[in-house]
């Protein structure tokens, strides 16, 4: 658990931090790319901070209050004192990344929590495929920065797929792994997408596929791996296609069965955030439907499934309420 500091005299954002989250100093922040912001997390007295393995989040209450996860993309091993987090500013998002890149500045405390993983490395896998789309290259880097660290021999590819050179956090980072690396820009025309069947088409035996990114690669890549080895392909995004308001989005009402509570959902909330307005606790994590932790069942009405993890067999009786929706009323088993 990291240490509460209480003592100190620099500017601290949000003062009244959640339970479990401590101050640390950004100790650099800096554009690592086109829109992208790159933060070094430090504990003010320069102590060793709670170690994590590759995959790892923290949660960030940043300056306007609200709290969001970021991926750590550095390697514990390499720095014992550093948290590395980078940040693509939404500025169509849900505010969360403006307020971080437009407002916090270094020498400053932001209130972190302690690290926790839903994206973690398999000591079950004999080599790994890694696909990274955008800011989703910083679990990634994690992990091939761990390996490298560690002197784990286990081979890895690393496929990482941006807009433009620009556009591309962490290219000098990615230098050290050579031709392990394969850097693709899209320069957004979708004729120039890079073609994923030929590293998805056979699964090399022992291998694992890690892929982080926005929802459509996300999807790409599930769509093209349905026949790989159960428990060898491993998400984890963002959440920005997969939480923003849709056009054909409608208010709706969830009700809890074992309650009879009736809430309603307007557009741009999600029945998560609805239920914690009203003080009903569901466990969560990434709040972008890949993670699984807000499984919930739901037992009436006509759910809309925005995730990437539940099966067509288990949308008929689970959904993740993080991100999904619904028409009319939905029923669930809370």
């Amino acid at each position: 658990m990291l240490r509460h500091l209480t003592n100190s005299r620099e500017p601290v954002h949000n003062a009244m931090t959640e339970p479990g989250f401590t101050p640390l100093r950004i100790a650099r922040a800096e554009w690592a790319a086109e829109g992208i912001r790159r933060f070094e997390l430090r504990a003010p007295d320069g102590a060793a901070l709670p170690p994590f393995a590759p995959g790892a989040h923290v949660k960030v209450q940043v300056p306007s209050g609200v709290i969001r996860n970021y991926s750590l993309a550095n390697a514990h091993e390499e720095d014992p004192g550093l948290y590395e987090i980078a940040v693509k500013r939404e500025a169509d998002g849900r505010g969360g990344s403006v307020s971080l890149c437009d407002a916090a500045r270094e020498g400053e405390l932001l209130p972190v929590s302690a690290p926790a993983n839903d994206f973690p490395l398999s000591d079950k896998a004999q080599s790994f495929l890694f696909i990274a789309g955008g800011i989703g290259i910083t679990p990634i880097l994690s992990m091939a920065r761990h390996l490298a660290a560690t002197g784990d021999a286990r081979p890895f590819r690393l496929l990482y797929l941006t807009r433009t050179p620009e556009t591309t956090a962490f290219r000098e980072a990615l230098s050290p792994f050579g031709r392990a690396v394969t850097i693709h820009h899209d320069h957004g025309d979708p004729d120039r997408a890079f073609d994923l069947w030929p590293l998805l088409e056979t699964q090399k035996r022992g291998c694992h596929l890690y892929c982080c990114g926005p929802a459509g690669l996300m999807q790409a890549v599930r769509d093209m791996s349905g026949h790989w080895q159960p428990g060898t392909v491993h998400f984890e995004d963002f959440g920005s296609a997969n939480t923003k308001p849709r056009a054909e989005d409608v208010p709706f009402t969830v009700r809890l069965a074992r309650s009879g509570a009736a809430f309603e959902v307007p557009v741009g909330a999600s029945i998560l955030e609805v239920l914690r307005r009203h003080g009903i606790r569901v466990p969560s994590s990434c709040e972008a439907g890949t993670c699984g932790s807000c499984r919930t069942r739901w037992l009436e009405g006509q759910p809309d499934h925005r995730d990437l993890v539940l099966s067509p067999e288990e949308r008929a009786h689970d959904m993740m309420i993080c991100v999904g929706r619904a028409r009319g009323e939905l029923v669930l088993d809370l």
